[in-house]
């Protein structure tokens, strides 16, 4: 995991992390600090991904005109952002029973 602080008074990149699993899936996740707005009010920029086959299956991300949503398989739907703690939990989460429904205890 890579953090980083005081790239620009725009945008910060605070965390980068990006790692193959077991089975040649690719989660990565970027989340940057950005100025408290009407389309980020928690100044938050982030995108969390899963990536299997090159295909997204598990997505969090507050796309512009999109605001928090998340991504499962092919089901967008609207994601209540609370925390970056409790996100990062959320999408672990999620990876975790994707894993467990296609790979069961091998996940």
């Amino acid at each position: 995991m890579v953090y980083h602080t005081n790239m620009s008074p725009k945008a910060s990149l605070f965390v980068h992390e990006k790692y193959p699993d077991g089975h040649g899936n690719i989660a990565e996740v970027k989340i940057w600090i950005v100025p408290v707005s009407e389309e980020h009010p928690h100044g938050y920029k982030y995108s969390l991904v899963f990536i299997v086959n090159g295909k997204r299956v598990i997505g969090f991300d507050n796309e512009r005109g999109k605001g928090d949503h998340q991504h499962i398989v092919e089901v967008e739907s609207p994601y209540q952002f609370e925390s970056i703690d409790r996100m990062l939990a959320d999408y672990r989460l999620a990876v975790k029973r994707w894993k467990e429904k296609h790979y069961g205890n091998k996940g």
